[in-house]
């Protein structure tokens, strides 16, 4: 502490003596007592956080800090001459101290967390050359000083968060300047005029902003002669490219995809003799594609897809020798594909689809040797594929929706181990499935549908290890479905529908447990229903019309909690419908046809699928010689009816002999099985009785993940570390305490966990231990080990110092300002990420449980850490009635759905919690507030104010100025996370993307609230 205080003292004078040094710069004796160098860095480093201490190297002491890590010093005058400080997780604000390194020439400080408005006294460092701010959290306007030396040549202020028009002086003195990128910020308007004047300008990135109008060429961007690169992708630029590109004879790289420029393209862009890349892709641009294109022979990139282009695919392609990806998609292009197009030696990628092609497919492709991706979707293309195409290692091969004929051709060892996608579907293919598909090891997507083809499924498709979606829709298969078909753990999409498949749907359908999409409707395929569909909890849609399967849909079905639409008409089941699911909720349509079925939305007579009783002959007991029964039958027949009524009577006092000896047999085990289970009660009783009388408890397993690791400590007597270690909290799932880890003092966080009635098995604990020890992500508290004995289970994690969100937004002393909407949303974004890796990087998914801000901890650069993930599928054992409870008493965090005795665990709990907890972050409020009349429930509380118009009013007042049109798009994210119908809320996956969307503040897109 006195040290600190030391620290504090001196701060203040160096911020004295800073403001003083102003007043003599002129006097040598006062620069040679005191170092601005020194002074201005050590002002610099006050105001920054430095969590793996980088700088700590830079002392004040110190008369010079050419000594100091990432320093540079000019060797003739001994002054800083460059401060490079990349991706050193520094954070804060950059604040007043450079300007007084007077010497400076290089200032970078990318890939940082930087945040605040860019200062303009950094213009007041007139030897300053180059400055790198970029891949910051840097926000407000541009100053319009910050150009202002004739001496700056290269400025990157790219991937932050700037806003705002272009200051019109903003390149008043620019005369240096060669390298300038605004690329990825939230800039607007139309370009400065003073743009022109930076005529030594080699590279020019405007990319992913909002400038809009219809820049004057001419006079700001064509005039610069020395231009190489010129990145205007994804603004809202429109007008037309005007003519002069002539004048640009050193552009290399020219992109303005994503704009709305109009009209035909410049006819001189042909001129470029240097043009490498060429991207002028989703604008409205329209004509033919120049001939003076063909003498671009240094092209190696060109993309002007999605478009309205027309004319014929142009013959000179093909002496562009250099080309390497060529994308002509989404035109209106027609004629065929000139043979002079396997002149592209070079040639990695090709998309002609969506256009009006027609034609053969020249086999000369197959010279192509280094293609990767062909796509020539949507055209008009006849004729057969080229065996040729088959012989390379191509990766991507999409033919679908044109007019080929033939057979598909079995493919050569290099494609086996190549293709990932292939996509023939709607075509006019003949002949069989070559059986060689099954050695496409890597495989993913498959798409042979609406075709002739005529065989069975070969059973080798099955084998594929990646394949996510194969699709043999309307066909001509035939035969039964191969029982091996869901070998693939990864298969998420199964259609076989059209076809002449028959047998029953195969038992091992259950192994496909990815599968979302079941269709196999239109065909004549028998049977029952599996029980085993029961098992893919992912299902969503399930498609048997049209088929010939009976017996009665399995009760067992009900259960798929995921699962969206079925589909069984026409079918000859009957019997009852699942009572649970979805199926009480399905209209007519998806169950007419079967006349069998018992549901009040159809008509004609409800089967039940009932076992017939046993029904024995009376006569069996009758008296075969009372005299008062006629005699009419002869001996033989008698003897024969005899024999037959005998036979009868043995089978069914057999029959209840067995069912009786089984009743008597299962009584005793439940007798045996009641004891053991005593007894075994008794002595868990005794064995934890004494184990907590001795204080001692049995050795256990400990094992950290990093076995560099040495905790001995912990195997000898860990209840004595635990007492001694400082707890830090409490929660659902155990106690948590801050623990030194063995002789390196490293701190971890250890959690005891909370035992089980039901003794756990090691290799069960273990085994779900080590898949929560594989979630590694930077937003998710990483799980380093654990320890496990009957009676004690501790889990091993990283430590977080700087608290948890609850402490932020609800604990913090007065003294400390609240969290900036930076901030806030860094936090909301990074918890969004983690849950999504957990629910989705995973099968099955890792759910939470349990998302509140106390388990959201933050590092030094308040990135979220997500802690106590998966606990839920951990403690599988832990009495339900317990769980139940504590979740009830935590009202306004856990999903309605939860509060119920069944405990239904899913992704969807996880994003009730998600929602609240971008409530509580938003509004600063708690997520249940008590007051002397009134309880407050913060996610209704929103949708009411939101209701009236007065959602600003939910806004945490105390984080100061923020942007609305990401705030309020998030607060309705929020409340649709918390919507009471847990099919209603998205996944994290679509929730991640909307933050995102939101991050770049695209108004346009806005409307899916």
């Amino acid at each position: 502490m006195m040290k600190m205080r030391q620290f504090d003292v001196k701060l203040v004078v160096y911020f004295l003596l800073f403001m003083a040094s102003g007043y003599c710069m002129d006097n040598d004796d006062a620069s040679i007592q005191l170092n601005d160098d020194v002074l201005g860095l050590i002002v610099f480093k006050s105001e920054l956080k430095d969590p793996s201490a980088f700088l700590e190297s830079w002392n004040e002491d110190d008369n010079s800090p050419c000594s100091w890590r990432f320093i540079q010093c000019n060797p003739l005058n001994g002054r800083v001459s460059q401060v490079s400080l990349d991706s050193l997780g520094l954070s804060g604000k950059i604040g007043r101290g450079l300007q007084k390194l007077q010497h400076l020439k290089v200032l970078s400080l990318s890939h940082n967390n930087f945040s605040g408005n860019i200062s303009p006294e950094l213009g007041l460092i007139s030897s300053l050359e180059r400055l790198n701010l970029s891949f910051n959290s840097l926000s407000g306007l541009i100053p319009s000083t910050l150009v202002n030396s004739t001496s700056i040549k290269f400025l990157d202020l790219s991937e932050n968060s700037l806003s705002g028009p272009l200051p019109d002086d903003l390149f008043a003195e620019c005369l240096s300047l060669r390298y300038l990128s605004l690329a990825g910020n939230n800039l607007e308007g139309p370009l400065s005029s003073s743009l022109s004047r930076c005529s030594s300008l080699n590279t020019l990135n405007l990319s992913a902003n909002h400038f809009s109008g219809e820049p004057d060429f001419a006079s700001r961007i064509w005039s610069l002669k020395r231009l190489r690169t010129l990145d205007l992708s994804n603004n809202a630029f429109s007008g037309s490219i005007p003519e002069g590109v002539l004048i640009l004879h050193n552009l290399k790289e020219l992109q303005l995809k994503g704009n709305k420029f109009s009209g035909p393209l410049p006819k001189d862009i042909g001129f470029c003799p240097h043009l490498n890349r060429l991207d002028l892709s989703n604008n409205l641009l329209i004509g033919e594609l120049p001939e003076s294109f063909g003498m671009l022979n240094a092209l190696s990139f060109i993309n002007v897809s999605s478009n309205m282009l027309r004319g014929d695919l142009p013959q000179w392609i093909g002496n562009i020798s250099s080309l390497e990806f060529v994308d002509f998609s989404n035109n209106g292009l027609t004629g065929s594909l000139p043979s002079s197009m396997a002149n592209l030696k070079s040639l990695k990628y090709l998309s002609l689809s969506n256009n009006k092609l027609t034609g053969k497919i020249p086999s000369s492709f197959a010279e192509c040797t280094k293609l990767s991706v062909i796509s020539l979707r949507g055209n008009s293309f006849n004729g057969s594929m080229p065996e040729g195409l088959f012989n390379l290692g191509l990766e991507v091969v999409d033919f679908s929706e044109n007019e080929l004929m033939g057979t598909i051709p079995p493919g050569s060892s290099k494609l086996f181990e190549s293709l990932q996608i292939l996509d023939l579907s709607s075509n006019n293919l003949a002949g069989s499935i070559p059986a060689e598909m099954g050695l496409f090891a890597n495989l993913r997507y498959l798409n042979l549908s609406w075709n002739h083809l005529h065989s069975r499924i070969p059973p080798e498709l099955g084998y594929f290890q990646n394949l996510t979606e194969l699709d043999l829709r309307n066909n001509d298969l035939y035969g039964s479905i191969p029982e091996d078909i869901c070998e693939s753990a990864s298969l998420g999409i199964l259609q076989l529908d059209g076809n002449s498949l028959a047998g029953p749907i195969p038992e091992e359908i259950g192994n496909c447990s990815s599968l979302y999409l079941l269709s196999f409707s239109h065909n004549n395929l028998s049977g029952s229903i599996p029980k085993s569909i029961s098992k893919l909890n992912k299902l969503k849609i399930l498609k048997l019309e049209f088929n010939e399967l009976s017996g009665e849909i399995p009760q067992e079905l009900g259960k798929l909690e995921n699962l969206l639409a079925v589909n069984v008409s026409y079918n000859r089941l009957i019997g009852r419908l699942p009572v649970a699911g979805v199926f009480p909720t399905l209209d007519q349509s998806a169950l007419q046809g079967n006349l069998g079925l018992c549901s009040p939305l159809l008509k004609g007579p409800c089967k039940m699928n009932v076992p017939k009783p046993l029904v024995l002959n009376p006569n069996e007991y009758t008296d075969q010689t009372d005299g008062h029964r006629p005699r009419t039958e002869s001996s033989n027949q008698k003897s024969g009816r005899h024999m037959f009524l005998t036979v009868s009577a043995i089978v069914a006092i057999s029959a209840a002999a067995i069912i009786a000896f089984g009743v008597v047999v299962i009584s005793l085990l439940n007798v045996s099985a009641r004891r053991k289970l005593a007894f075994v009660d008794t002595a868990l009783e005794s064995m934890c009785s004494s184990s907590s009388k001795s204080g001692s408890i049995s050795a256990g397993k400990l094992v950290l993940f990093d076995t560099r690791s040495s905790p001995d400590w912990i195997i000898s007597n860990p209840e004595a570390i635990l007492k001694k270690a400082a707890e830090i909290g409490e929660g659902v799932f155990g106690t948590v305490y801050r623990i030194p880890l063995g002789t390196q003092g490293r701190i971890v966080a250890i959690k005891k966990l909370v035992t089980p009635n039901i003794i756990q098995h090691p290799e069960d604990f273990e085994r779900e231990v080590r898949v929560l020890g594989k979630a590694r992500h930077p937003n998710l508290i990483s799980l380093e080990g654990y320890y496990w004995t009957p009676q004690l289970q501790l889990l091993v994690s990283d430590y977080a110092p700087n608290g948890s969100l609850q402490a932020k937004l609800h604990e913090r002393l007065p003294s400390t300002p609240p969290l900036s909407w930076a901030d806030r949303f860094k936090v909301i974004l990074g918890t969004a990420k983690g849950l999504a890796h957990l629910h989705h990087s995973f099968r099955p998914p890792i759910i939470h449980y349990n998302i509140k801000p106390s388990n959201i901890l933050l590092d030094d650069n308040l990135n979220p850490k997500i802690s106590d993930f998966g606990l839920a599928r951990l403690l599988t054992k832990l009495d339900k009635h317990v769980m139940s409870n504590r979740f009830q008493s935590a009202v306004g965090y856990v999903a309605p759905e939860l509060t119920c005795q069944s405990l239904r665990v899913n992704e969807k709990c996880d994003v009730y919690g998600f929602g609240v907890l971008i409530l509580e972050v938003v509004t600063g409020r708690r997520a249940v507030e008590y007051g002397e009349d009134n309880v407050v429930i913060l996610s209704d509380h929103v949708r009411v104010m939101l209701e009236q118009g007065n959602a600003s009013e939910c806004v945490d007042s105390g984080m100061g100025e923020y942007p609305e049109d990401e705030v309020l798009p998030v607060l309705k994210l929020a409340l649709v996370c918390t919507s009471q119908v847990p099919s209603s809320r998205p996944s994290m996956d679509e929730i991640l993307q909307i933050l995102q969307v939101i991050k770049t503040a695209l108004p346009e897109r806005m409307e899916m609230f």
